[in-house]
């Protein structure tokens, strides 16, 4: 009896203890659901589930005529939720093997055999998100889809699929440092046209709910708090591709040509300010010529002889020379207390008039004329050059212009030197821009208009806002004064420093610039070496000016700098371009428009979604047999077909029809390259659609409108 009392007192502690246990456990479920429910939640919610921005489709930034500068391409990360409800058993156990052959077809990376062991594993597991792969084009995607179990969908197949977007340069370098960039870093650097109309191009992002995964990554999921994104705008530029591709081919010649360590060239329509083309380019340690800054903007130096065109013109405005005056320049050398300032011609010039200073760059003639004519007065001389706008900057679209100075009596580094060094362009920095724009000024009569980098901001092809050309000055200086620059600048072609340029087919009008490189502190020699920057700016033709052009070479180091051989040659070269491809053009020719006879209308080929989306604002009726992503267009009467195109892996596909973003998008997501001419839609490639293509081929385009 005892030993039974002592198992039945046993038991009542041991069932007491479970009670006990039972019912703090049960306390303590009903403290987190009812007390602490928010709390947890909102862990959960933290830790498992989050709201994310969806960042909207970035815009495209295009050239003058349309033509692709910028544009965003997606690119696919493929998941798998390996138990997804809608699967079954039948499905899984059906298509396990056939899915794992097409993964190790497709995508490589494993066999079949390893393919279904990872899958497999990962479904025991219970894994709702299991990384198939990352970074996938678009012909690979689809295949993919069309799996077995994938081909099920999202709930049937657990076919997973998340997008992203990456920024592609269909010019590759071409113009490279103005088109810009964003920066992923805390500081959020905007570079170029990207970050000056990132607000335009941006557009507005949606909200996304994603799942935490077990490694880290987060999904994803549809969820009802979701908001669409919307899409950013286009930004029509003033750049003219194939005048680009002169400038900075022209450009990277003679810099390797003269071992320079950068330069830039910048061509500008007189009179909109429009800029056509802007090369920037450096040398990189391996001797690469690449566009890593924004030179012409930016890079505030010491113009040297480019500077005495508002030099002389501030003292024939004032009235204090003519160009017909005589200027003694002795036997080229001048000296102003402890400085010595030289001619480059031996023995000197002796006497010449104030226009032939000018067309033979003395820099003993211009620092005479200014010294003797404002030695007692140099507010005046200062004065004048600002009244032509050359202390301010342009306030350009483009963010990061470089500040101009002048030195003004007053700063503690005036000195009596200060006068004859600003008369040939030293104690005085501009931009190469900037220099640019007066002469531009010169050039349009005395009106001085800001350059213009964006004519318009588009969406959908429609203007939402446009640009026009900014007057900053009337009328820099008077009309003979004008007429008188004008006139010292051609001589400079006809008879002076730049007659290599001359040229039986058109005028050019402009200056030569030679500068000794100030190196910080040190001043301007280290040693026995000297640093130089070559330029010359100018305008063509000379009697009708239509554009004007900038070209700044710095640090050539093969024993030539001086600026009509080394800057001259590659503005004479952009100059012949736009001369060959604009001044021939037959403008008076009639141009005929084709008639709209169909009764629908001309669609072409491209993505079935928009083609669906544009056609049904329209009210056109669709016959919509097709599925396929990508469909060619079939009119029948008054109803447009759709028919599929079809893609296979190492042939090209059919681009004809579509717009070029359309047919970048297919064929660089096919492994393959791009070039093309025109504007438009497709109208020819090559290699024929159908054709076997390695990865890495080019494809040629024909655009047409």
């Amino acid at each position: 009896m005892a030993v039974r009392d002592e198992i039945v007192f046993r038991s009542g502690i041991v069932y007491f203890v479970i009670v006990i246990m039972a019912a703090v456990l049960l306390g303590r479920i009903l403290f987190l659901q009812f007390v602490q429910r928010g709390k947890w939640t909102a862990m959960s919610e933290k830790y498992v589930f989050k709201t994310d921005e969806e960042p909207a489709n970035r815009g495209d930034i295009l050239a003058c005529d349309g033509r692709l500068l910028a544009s965003s391409v997606p690119y696919y990360s493929i998941y798998m939720d390996t138990r997804s409800t809608g699967m079954s058993a039948r499905i899984w156990s059906e298509g396990i093997d056939g899915l794992s052959e097409g993964l190790a077809r497709l995508l490589g990376v494993r066999s079949a055999a390893g393919w279904k062991e990872v899958i497999t594993r990962a479904r025991k597991r219970g894994d709702r998100f299991f990384l198939i792969k990352k970074k996938v084009d678009y012909a690979t995607l689809k295949k993919v889809k069309a799996l077995p179990i994938f081909r099920e969908g999202r709930y049937r197949g657990g076919f997973v699929v998340q997008a992203e977007n990456r920024r592609i340069l269909p010019q590759s370098q071409l113009a490279a440092r103005t088109i810009g960039y964003l920066s992923l870093a805390e500081e959020g650097t905007q570079v170029g046209l990207e970050g000056s109309f990132n607000r335009e191009l941006a557009g507005k992002n949606g909200i996304v709910v994603k799942q935490r995964l077990t490694g880290g990554d987060w999904i994803t999921v549809n969820d009802p708090e979701s908001i669409d994104s919307e899409d950013g705008n286009d930004i029509l530029t003033t750049i003219d591709i194939d005048l680009q591709d002169v400038a900075a081919s022209a450009l990277e010649n003679q810099l390797r040509k003269h071992n320079a360590h950068h330069g830039c060239a910048v061509l500008m329509e007189v009179e909109t300010g429009d800029i056509r083309a802007i090369a920037n380019l450096e040398q990189d340690e391996n001797g690469n010529y690449r566009e890593t800054y924004n030179y012409a903007i930016a890079e505030s130096t010491e113009p040297g002889s480019t500077f005495k065109l508002p030099v002389l013109m501030a003292a024939i405005e004032d009235g204090v020379v003519d160009t017909g005056d005589i200027v003694d320049t002795g036997n080229g050398t001048v000296r102003f207390y402890n400085k010595v300032i030289r001619d480059t011609k031996d023995g000197g010039y002796g006497r010449i008039s104030v226009k032939e200073v000018f067309e033979k760059s003395s820099n003993v003639g211009t620092s005479k004329i200014i010294t003797e004519h404002y030695r007692n007065n140099p507010e005046d001389f200062v004065n004048r050059l600002c009244a032509m706008r050359l202390s301010q900057k342009l306030d350009l679209q483009i963010k990061g212009e470089g500040a101009p100075l002048i030195r003004t009596p007053g700063d503690k580094l005036w000195s009596g030197l200060s006068l004859p060094m600003i008369s040939h362009g030293y104690e005085v920095q501009m931009t190469p821009l900037q220099i640019l724009t007066f002469y531009n000024a010169v050039a349009n009569n005395g009106k001085m208009v800001r350059p213009r980098f964006v004519t318009a901001v588009l969406h959908n092809g429609s203007v939402v806002k446009s640009f026009g050309t900014k007057v900053l000055v009337s009328s820099i200086a008077s009309g003979p004064t004008i007429r008188k620059a004008r006139s010292m600048m051609e001589g400079v072609v006809r008879n002076g420093t730049a007659s290599n340029l001359k040229n039986a087919d058109y005028p050019i009008a402009g200056k030569t610039g030679t500068a000794q490189i100030a190196l910080d502190k040190r001043g301007y020699r280290q040693g026995s070496k000297i640093s130089y920057q070559a330029s010359f700016v100018g305008y063509f033709p000379a009697d009708n000016p239509l554009y004007s052009c900038i070209v700044v070479v710095n640090a050539p180091s093969n024993g030539v700098y001086y600026g009509n051989i080394v800057a001259g040659t590659v503005f004479r070269e952009i100059a012949d371009k736009v001369y060959a491809t604009t001044f021939f053009r037959d403008y008076s020719r009639e141009s005929t428009k084709k008639e709209l006879t169909a009764s629908v209308p001309e669609v072409g080929n491209g993505y079935r979604s928009d083609i669906n989306k544009v056609l049904g604002s329209l009210g056109v009726r669709l016959n919509k047999a097709t599925r396929d992503d990508w469909v060619a267009t079939r009119e029948s009467g008054d109803t447009i077909r759709l028919v599929g195109l079809e893609i296979k892996n190492g042939l090209v596909p059919d681009v004809r029809g579509m717009s070029l973003r359309d047919a970048i998008f297919l064929l660089e997501n096919a492994g393959l390259r791009v070039r093309y001419n025109g504007m438009g839609k497709v109208v020819r490639q090559s290699p024929e659609h159908g054709a076997r293509a390695s990865e890495g081929s080019v494809v040629f385009l024909d655009m047409n409108m």
